[in-house]
């Protein structure tokens, strides 16, 4: 082979490379934020009886679901804060809520309810997808507050904590013990 074809596969090889290397590692998601601001979902009351002074007023008044447990996240591979409620609403469903959440952006985040203890540091980052874990969905932004709703017979009984867990790589972000409301 001549000089000039060497080169010439060297460099077509070195730009897949380097297009494959952007492709899994995706650095650009590092420097761009994905702000959401869901409101708290909302309960609404029965209407009080057609023919009471009080059908005089406006539509009943949305109220707050009920809390069934709560946590603060804590940073793994990724400086994490923020806090996580699961809310139950009157009809019986549920909903994940992740409030003031500020992670770093990345690829292929998902938000998991798992079995696995929150450690801290670099002892956490691989554990939760070592037992039961469930998927709440994709990570709809990186900063701000947002709502899942969890499948209908969810069973909180098995879950002791949330992540934000990267898929691509198999690490957690960030994640939250799950103190449980009586």
């Amino acid at each position: 082979m001549n000089r000039k074809r060497v080169l010439t596969v060297l460099a077509a090889g070195l730009v897949v490379a380097v297009a494959a290397g952007l492709y899994w590692f995706q650095p650009w998601q590092l420097w761009v934020n994905e702000t959401v601001q869901e409101a708290l979902p909302a309960v609404q009351t029965s209407a009080p009886p057609s023919g009471s002074a009080a059908s005089a007023s406006a539509a009943p008044a949305p109220k707050e679901p009920a809390v069934v447990a709560t946590g603060e996240l804590i940073s793994h591979e990724h400086t994490t804060s923020g806090s996580v409620r699961i809310l139950r609403a009157a009809d019986g469903s549920l909903v994940l809520r992740l409030e003031n959440l500020d992670t770093s952006n990345g690829p292929d985040l998902r938000v998991w309810l798992t079995d696995a203890p929150v450690l801290p540091g670099k002892d956490g980052w691989f554990v939760f997808d070592d037992g039961a874990h469930m998927s709440a969905g994709k990570l709809k932004g990186n900063k701000g507050s947002q709502n899942y709703t969890l499948p209908a017979g969810t069973d909180l009984a098995r879950y002791s904590s949330v992540t934000i867990w990267c898929e691509r790589f198999s690490v957690s972000f960030g994640a939250a013990s799950l103190a449980k409301k009586v």
